[in-house]
């Protein structure tokens, strides 16, 4: 494998996602690379789009930034040079594209572990990035406990 300069972690935030969190900041680590965690404010969670009772943009915003801190905060307590950012769009378009934007040399993403018509009916945001991603994509499936809540 080349030199990794660049690791993008794609995470929402969720319990779902903290092994692939955890892998991210183990390999950023382990090859002296850039961790750049990516938080997504998906589309759906615009207010003209969010069910009654949902919280305002700035409140999704503000929880994403709060959530990749907090992992920011992980890998640089680990040992590596870490940042994050927030995207606005469809998950698995404002992936790659975060990606190719910052010259990522992998992905790290998480999954749900979902299969079947579950999978079918709900999509699968990993599926798209290692589709159409530019680099190699790592994809961690969450803990079957984690998948639950």
């Amino acid at each position: 494998m080349s030199h990794l300069e660049t690791i993008l972690l794609a995470t929402d935030g969720s319990p779902a996602s903290e092994g692939a969190s955890e892998e991210a900041i183990d390999l950023a680590v382990q090859v002296q690379a850039r961790l750049l965690v990516v938080s997504v404010l998906g589309t759906s969670s615009r207010p003209s789009e969010a069910p009654a009772g949902a919280g305002s943009l700035a409140d999704s915003r503000d929880s994403l930034t709060s959530k990749a801190q907090s992992i920011v905060q992980r890998a640089k307590a680990a040992g590596a040079d870490a940042t994050f950012l927030v995207w606005e769009g469809e998950p698995g378009e404002a992936i790659v594209a975060a990606a190719e934007s910052e010259d990522a040399d992998m992905i790290v993403v998480g999954s749900h572990g979902r299969s079947g018509v579950s999978r079918f009916l709900i999509g699968s945001v990993s599926d798209y990035v290692v589709r159409h991603a530019h680099c190699p994509v790592m994809v961690v499936r969450g803990r079957p406990d984690a998948t639950r809540r």
